[in-house]
């Protein structure tokens, strides 16, 4: 019988959204930009705080459709895209506001950081919503340094593909078949202790 598979292993990994299975060297500080109707999306079935911080904002995709909605935001970026506060290190942002929560789709690779910063940063009681692969809830050191510690009280998985387009070409990106890749919100609130809700939107 005649295969029709004309990928390899690389493929698999690729279709996965796995960044360290590529043919490329990774880039650090790449651009992927976020189709803004995951925000449309986590508002339905989660309230959004009104104050929101989006320390990775890009050419400000998310950050333009929460103000939209009527929120008020802060976007900073490390690298000049056109948007917001640039030259900002998330990481080096010692202190925040205690009216902030924190929304963002964070580099992958730093994701767990990502998170465990937020937390610290936001005040008792505010969110921490972060958009990210479904394959978010595997790991072990994920396990054991995040959630065996703040465990989300909610994920809400995306029911269609959401495309995470790079350098913001979505044309591009649909023209070339669209997204493989899953994604939810994954949403943190300080203090909150219990067992973790998983919805599909």
């Amino acid at each position: 019988m005649a295969k029709d598979w004309t990928g390899n292993q690389i493929s698999i990994f690729k279709t996965l959204g796995a960044n360290n299975h590529t043919d490329h060297d990774y880039e650090e500080n790449g651009f992927y930009a976020t189709d803004p109707v995951a925000i449309d999306k986590l508002k339905r079935v989660f309230d959004i705080p009104h104050y929101i911080y989006e320390p990775m904002c890009g050419q400000g995709h998310l950050s333009e459709r929460l103000i939209k909605h009527g929120h008020e935001v802060w976007s900073t970026d490390l690298v000049d895209r056109g948007y917001g506060d640039t030259g900002v290190n998330f990481f080096d942002v010692e202190s925040i506001d205690k009216k902030w929560n924190i929304l963002t789709n964070p580099n992958y690779r730093f994701g767990m950081e990502t998170v465990l910063h937020a937390i610290d940063l936001v005040a008792e009681g505010n969110y921490v919503m972060m958009f990210l692969k479904v394959q978010f809830l595997e790991g072990k050191k994920r396990k054991v340094n995040l959630y065996d510690k703040f465990n989300p009280k909610h994920v809400f998985i995306s029911s269609e593909r959401i495309l995470c387009a790079k350098n913001a070409d979505f044309e591009r990106m649909i023209k070339g078949g669209g997204s493989a890749v899953a994604y939810a919100w994954f949403v943190w609130q300080k203090g909150w202790k219990g067992k973790t809700e998983i919805e599909w939107i």
